[in-house]
């Protein structure tokens, strides 16, 4: 099975999937054909190369509008023939153009409990809001804004003295954990969507 992850930032995210598939034991069959970025200098890149992963960028600078870069986008990720594509904190809106050429098959990782905190924001928007329970969701992606059917989810504990950073390191060990499961279930496994409904993979635990 073959994956391109796109990422914004540091990677943290993407280094999991490096280290469960791309080194001399991999959890399945699974290959990162490539590793994609919106900007040049996000150190994902750095994780990447030095993983031996081919990288590519795609700036929306570079492009008149957003439906050209999106179409762009497009292009540069289906030259590598992906059968999922993993935005693993990728800061950016996937258009119509990008999504009806992948259909069902783009995964986002999201550090809340959907259909609540969606956005860009959605650790700091729950502990504004004072909840005791907040988590990680993953989903497909679809022309909304975290909006797409659930995969899976699992909650995260707001401790009173969380701060954002704390709080998101939790809901990140457990996004981690539950991508790299999914991802080893897709290499020999379906998901089925029916809808809103998404079924075929359970998490292990």
């Amino acid at each position: 099975m073959r994956l391109v992850t796109l990422a914004s930032g540091s990677g943290t995210l993407t280094q999991a999937l490096i280290d469960a598939f791309a080194g001399p034991a991999p959890a399945a069959d699974v290959t990162i054909a490539a590793i994609g970025s919106d900007r040049p200098d996000a150190q994902v890149l750095d994780r990447a190369r030095g993983a031996g992963i081919e990288t590519f960028v795609v700036a929306p600078g570079e492009h008149a509008s957003r439906d050209d870069w999106n179409i762009a986008l497009a292009e540069a990720v289906a030259a590598y023939e992906p059968d999922w594509v993993v935005s693993a904190g990728f800061m950016r809106i996937l258009g119509t153009d990008f999504i009806t050429r992948f259909p069902q098959r783009i995964i986002n990782t999201h550090p809340a409990l959907l259909p609540s905190f969606p956005g860009a924001h959605g650790v700091s928007d729950a502990l504004a809001y004072g909840v005791t329970v907040t988590g990680s969701t993953i989903h497909l992606v679809d022309a909304g804004v975290d909006t797409g059917p659930i995969i899976a989810q699992e909650p995260v504990r707001v401790a009173p003295t969380d701060t954002e950073d704390t709080l998101h390191e939790r809901i990140r060990q457990v996004e981690r954990r539950l991508l790299v499961e999914l991802i080893t279930h897709l290499a020999d496994g379906e998901l089925h969507v029916d809808g809103r409904h998404v079924t075929g993979f359970r998490p292990p635990r």
